[in-house]
């Protein structure tokens, strides 16, 4: 069973619909045990990184996304899900991530020509072999809605970049966490690709 992690944070039912297609039975949830018992957990996420930590941590599943990372179930946050996993963002000065990974969120440097939020189809650079991206091609396309975007301290988990404007750690892996910046679930057959892959890790 993979848990979806439910605090009011959007793209959670595209995520599900996405699940659903691969025959995999979802269950959207803010239930500890429950996700504390699935066999993998996703963390999304469409909003703004201050109140989306604020969220997490009135229900509690700040804590408990820990608690699944020592567990070593399989975490994937997507979008703002992957910001949250790290340890700041330009977006909310002051306000602590999770810090399961290590990194910050800066804001996409304005450039003419370009407009922010960043927001359609980009292809990814796939590096450092990635679980995720198994039986992909490099330069494959997926979908991204964005206007901050990630760098890791550790290169070494990043597994997939793309150039808008700067260079964006697009993916990483570490150990039992997984996380993409772009939306699976939006991204046609490569998104469920990597959702596939992801729920048969």
């Amino acid at each position: 069973m993979t848990a979806i992690i439910d605090y009011d944070a959007g793209n959670i039912k595209s995520v599900e619909k996405a699940l659903l297609s691969l025959g995999e039975e979802p269950v959207i949830t803010r239930d500890r045990e429950q996700i504390l018992n699935a066999d993998k957990v996703i963390l999304p996420g469409v909003g703004a990184f201050g109140d989306a930590m604020q969220k997490l941590k009135e229900y509690g599943m700040d804590k408990v996304i820990h608690e699944v990372v020592a567990k070593e179930t399989p975490l994937l946050g997507i979008c703002l899900g992957l910001q949250l996993l790290f340890e700041r963002s330009d977006e909310a000065p002051g306000v602590e991530g999770l810090g399961v990974l290590n990194g910050e969120i800066l804001r996409i440097p304005d450039m003419e020509g370009l407009k922010i939020p960043h927001m359609g189809w980009n292809s990814l650079r796939l590096i450092n072999d990635g679980r995720l991206f198994r039986g992909l091609d490099d330069e494959s396309y997926v979908y991204f809605v964005h206007s901050y975007y990630l760098k890791a301290t550790d290169e070494r988990i990043v597994k997939a970049t793309t150039e808008y404007s700067t260079l964006i750690h697009a993916a990483v892996e570490q150990g039992n966490v997984f996380a993409c910046q772009f939306h699976p679930e939006k991204s046609s057959d490569t998104g469920l690709h990597i959702l596939k892959n992801f729920v048969e890790l």
